[in-house]
């Protein structure tokens, strides 16, 4: 995405908005991190640090928007709504106050749940 400033032109790589969203979402509560449906066996894995941005999806939209998909993993006992709600407002903040980008919706999916 293209970002136009009075001293000139910003490119921002898919990269940038999924690391952030990785790194907000994964801090917090209740979050155990980031997941990845492997095409291969169909199972839900908990992805490491260093790609975290497997889990996040972004799209852009014609007025200089994104929306944001991301599939977590959370822990046993949280209340999901909350941590839901949390997510998204976490996301949607930073990555604009980063980026300048006005996030249009952050979508949530809960793809496992860690006992134990």
């Amino acid at each position: 995405m293209k970002i136009q400033t009075e001293k000139g032109r910003i490119r921002l790589s898919s990269d940038v908005y999924s690391s952030l969203t990785g790194a907000v979402a994964t801090s917090c509560y209740g979050v155990k991190g980031m997941a990845f449906r492997s095409k291969t066996d169909g199972l839900v894995h908990l992805l490491r640090k260093e790609s975290m941005s497997k889990g996040v999806k972004i799209t852009y939209h014609d007025d200089q928007s994104i929306s944001i998909d991301l599939h977590i993993i959370v822990d046993n006992g949280v209340n999901l709504v909350a941590v839901g709600r949390s997510i998204q407002s976490e996301v949607r903040y930073n990555v604009h106050r980063m980026t300048g980008v006005e996030v249009r919706s952050v979508n949530v999916c809960v793809d496992s749940m860690v006992i134990g």
